[in-house]
């Protein structure tokens, strides 16, 4: 797996978490769904991600979305 793909997945999970949260235990969880999206949001723009730059630290080869 590339950088890419992990942080998509790891994205994904966390909004999903953060629903089951709500749901279960507290609406504020949301929050956690808004943080992760507008993380995406303005990774897109400005290609910056501390996800990304924690998994190339630990030697995981990059993709295209996040080379550098």
């Amino acid at each position: 797996m590339n950088i890419d793909r992990v942080v998509l997945a790891f994205a994904g999970s966390m909004v999903l978490l953060s629903v089951a949260l709500a749901w279960w235990v507290a609406p504020a969880w949301l929050w956690l769904a808004v943080f992760v999206g507008a993380n995406l949001l303005q990774s897109a723009f400005t290609g910056f991600c501390p996800l990304a730059r924690i998994l190339k630290s630990f030697g995981l080869k990059p993709g295209c979305a996040f080379p550098r």
